[in-house]
C-alpha cells in the first residue's frame, strides 16, 4: 500500500463519507459524485463479493452507469479480504483517478478498512501456528456476544469490531501479551493521508430506516438472490457473513418463519449499526476535519458539498 503523506505533499484530503449502515451514505455520496464527476470507492466489506448485491445494498446497475464505482463485486465469495488488502486496492484506484484528474469519494461503514487506507496498519506480531490454531478452535466455538465479552476484557477498544477482528484481537492479546490496539497505535508514526470525514447519521430515525430498507430489499428480490447463491456458494463461504444473509437462508430452508427472520435481521442490523457508531465516535476523537450530518436536513447536500469539496463553512 502507498504510504504517501498527502498533507505534506500538499494534496487535497481524502474525502470520506461514512457512518452506520442504512444511514443514507450512498445516496448522498452518489449525488455529490455526479455533481463533480467523482469516482466512488466502496469501503464496504460485504459489497466486495460477487453476487451479493441486494442484501448488501450495493449500488444498482443504473447507479453505476451514473457514477463510476470501484470496490463492488470484485472478490469471489469464498475468499477472505483483509483491511490491508482492501487499502492496497483502494490506493491503486485513487492513484488511477488522480492521474486522470478525477476526484474520489470513499463511501462505506467498514471503519477499520477506511482507517487502514488513511493510517497504514502496524505490522502485527508473529504467533506460533499450533497455539494459534488451538486458540482459534476454542474461541471459534463461542457465540459472538460471548466472544465480544472476552475482547472487552482483553482489548476494549477492539470490542466493537466484527467477529473476524474479535478473534484476531483475542489471539494477539493472549498469545503475545500485547493488545492489538497497542500494536496498531505503534503504527501511528507511519506516514498517513490527510482525511476529511463526513459522518452521515439520522440518529433516532435510523431504526425506522433499517426496517423500511429490509422490506425494500425483499421487494427487490433478496430471497431470489439468496436462493440462487445457495446453489453455487458453499455455506461456510465468508460472504455469507454479510448482515442478514444467513437469516434469510434459514427462512428459505424452513428453519424459521418469515416474521422471525425479519426480526432476527433487524436485531442484528441494529446491533451492527450501534457498533459502527461506537467505532467512529472513538476513532475520530481528536480528528479536526469531521462534519456530522443528518441526511434528512433540507440543506444536507449543500453542506456536504461545501465540506468535502471546498472545505468551507457548513
Amino acid at each position: 500500500m502507498s504510504s504517501i503523506d498527502d498533507s505534506a505533499a500538499g494534496r487535497a484530503p481524502v474525502r470520506i463519507v461514512a457512518g452506520p449502515t442504512g444511514a443514507g451514505k450512498s445516496a448522498l455520496a452518489l449525488e455529490l459524485a455526479e455533481r463533480h464527476g467523482a469516482l466512488i470507492v466502496s469501503a464496504d466489506s460485504r459489497q466486495i463479493y460477487v453476487g451479493f448485491n441486494v442484501g448488501t445494498a450495493a449500488p444498482s446497475v443504473w447507479d453505476r452507469v451514473r457514477v463510476m464505482h470501484r470496490g463492488i463485486g470484485y472478490v469471489e465469495a469464498t475468499e477472505r479480504w483483509s483491511a490491508a488488502r482492501w487499502a492496497e486496492d483502494a490506493s491503486g484506484w485513487i492513484a488511477e483517478a488522480t492521474a486522470r484528474g478525477q476526484p474520489v469519494i470513499i463511501v462505506g461503514g467498514t471503519g477499520l478498512w477506511i482507517r487502514a487506507l488513511i493510517q497504514p496498519l502496524a505490522d502485527e506480531p508473529a504467533m506460533d501456528p499450533e497455539r494459534r490454531a488451538a486458540l482459534r478452535d476454542a474461541f471459534g466455538a463461542l457465540d459472538t456476544p460471548t466472544l465480544r465479552r472476552w475482547v472487552e476484557a482483553l482489548d476494549p477498544t477492539r470490542a466493537a469490531l466484527g467477529r473476524t477482528q474479535l478473534l484476531r484481537a483475542a489471539e494477539i492479546a493472549l498469545l503475545t501479551g500485547t493488545r492489538a490496539s497497542d500494536w496498531h497505535t505503534a503504527g501511528s508514526a507511519k506516514p498517513r493521508r490527510r482525511a476529511r470525514w463526513l459522518i452521515v447519521d439520522p440518529q433516532a430515525a435510523l431504526h425506522e430506516r433499517l426496517a423500511a430498507r429490509f422490506d425494500q430489499m425483499l421487494a427487490e428480490g433478496w430471497t431470489d438472490e439468496v436462493e440462487a447463491l445457495s446453489r453455487v456458494i458453499p455455506p461456510e463461504a465468508p460472504a455469507w457473513n454479510a448482515c442478514g444473509y444467513r437469516e434469510i437462508r434459514g427462512w428459505l430452508e424452513g428453519h424459521c418463519t418469515a416474521a422471525a427472520a425479519r426480526e432476527a435481521v433487524l436485531i442484528r442490523t441494529r446491533q451492527y449499526a450501534k457498533r459502527q457508531r461506537t467505532w467512529f465516535r472513538n476513532q475520530l476523537q481528536g480528528e479536526s476535519e469531521v462534519l456530522r450530518l443528518d441526511p434528512r436536513d433540507t440543506d444536507a447536500i449543500e453542506r456536504a458539498d461545501r465540506w468535502l469539496f471546498d472545505g468551507g463553512p457548513t
